[in-house]
């Protein structure tokens, strides 16, 4: 009886030690009806929490309570997605209570969506809807096999005997393959834009434009030898240049200019946003570049370049778009303020999905 009464007091002792340890159960973030929204973060060692977002101008900082739950609350956000972090005594983190997780493989960030009173074209409707599937294919470029998303319409059938056209669609450079879904919302845009008559019905192929440690450029060859077949071999889709697009952010708008531009006889739409055109393969490409200007344009039914004015890329993106001037390449410039963003990347989507396979 002894024995039994000291292994109750051991687990009783044991379970309530458990539950001290565990952190409270908070929520974080807290949209309010005005669109303020509320941020909290547990720690009761922490000396400093910071908030850092696309939202806000500078670092704001969150305080203590008694019992260890930091906090603050920023005044009424514009409606759209947000990436936003937590510094932790200089140490960025992503907000543990949010499962809403920013794709990315260098930034640790979470994403709050401020919806607003009226759907925005990114947001979820009540519309039908596609589908988003994650594949597998064999990359005889790279020799590894690969992931990469695929958006089908709709009412996609692949028994059906209806054809579509197809959109490559390019991360930036840390994001990953997942991050045109979770953060740019591209089915969701694609959605409704299908839905309101606005856009053609489209497969939109997601692939993983990281390719290292192979050189950087093998993501070009990868696209042509490998995701391309992949895909019309296992969707119904239609395979001339005029049904085939390309288009990508930051280092994903600059794989697109690499790719669509040196196979303008497979891509007939070619949407570069914000594109980063640094690295060697562009300038293999473009430096010294003599391109037949009366051939390309018959190629090409769109080439854009899509920009914000407050984006770090802004001044080399104007000089790109100058030079493929110069060329007499025919060109239609999207510029819009503000920077370096997915909110402006989800904007130059929507402005380019219409456009596609007129």
């Amino acid at each position: 009886m002894k024995r039994i009464n000291y292994l109750t007091l051991v687990l009783l002792f044991s379970t309530v030690t458990v539950l001290a340890q565990r952190p409270p159960s908070i929520s974080s973030p807290d949209v309010h009806a005005d669109n303020s929204v509320t941020f909290r973060y547990f720690s009761k060692s922490a000396q400093k929490v910071t908030l850092v977002g696309e939202f806000l101008a500078n670092p704001v900082a969150l305080k203590k309570d008694t019992s260890g739950i930091w906090s603050v609350t920023v005044p009424a956000i514009k409606p759209d997605i947000y990436p936003y972090s937590f510094f932790v005594d200089s140490v960025q983190i992503a907000d543990p209570n949010n499962t809403y997780i920013f794709a990315n493989e260098r930034f640790k960030r979470s994403i709050v969506d401020i919806k607003g009173d009226k759907p925005l074209v990114h947001s979820l409707q009540n519309v039908p809807h596609g589908k988003i599937n994650y594949c597998y294919y064999q990359s005889s470029s790279l020799g590894t096999t690969r992931q990469l998303l695929v958006y089908t319409p709709p009412g996609y059938d692949a028994f059906s005997g209806n054809k579509y056209p197809v959109l490559y669609l390019i991360h930036g450079g840390s994001d990953t393959e997942e991050t045109w879904t979770k953060v740019g919302r591209a089915n969701f845009i694609a959605d409704n834009l299908i839905a309101a008559g606005k856009a053609k019905p489209m497969i939109i192929v997601m692939p993983y434009g990281n390719v290292r440690p192979a050189p950087m450029p093998d993501f070009t060859k990868d696209v042509i030898n490998d995701i391309i077949p992949y895909v019309e071999k296992n969707y119904s889709v239609l395979t001339d240049s005029k049904n085939r697009a390309v288009a990508g952010f930051s280092v994903g708008g600059g794989q697109t200019l690499n790719i669509g531009l040196t196979n303008t006889d497979k891509f007939a739409y070619i949407c570069s946003y914000a594109p980063y055109t640094a690295t060697e393969e562009f300038k293999k490409n473009f430096t010294d570049w003599s391109p037949d200007a009366t051939k390309m344009n018959k190629q090409l039914k769109l080439f854009t370049i899509s920009v914000g004015t407050e984006d770090f890329l802004y001044e080399s993106v104007k000089q790109n778009i100058a030079m493929f001037q110069e060329k007499k390449i025919k060109l239609a410039p999207f510029i819009v303020s503000g920077g370096h963003t997915w909110m402006n990347c989800k904007l130059f989507l929507a402005n380019t999905l219409p456009q596609l396979f007129k």
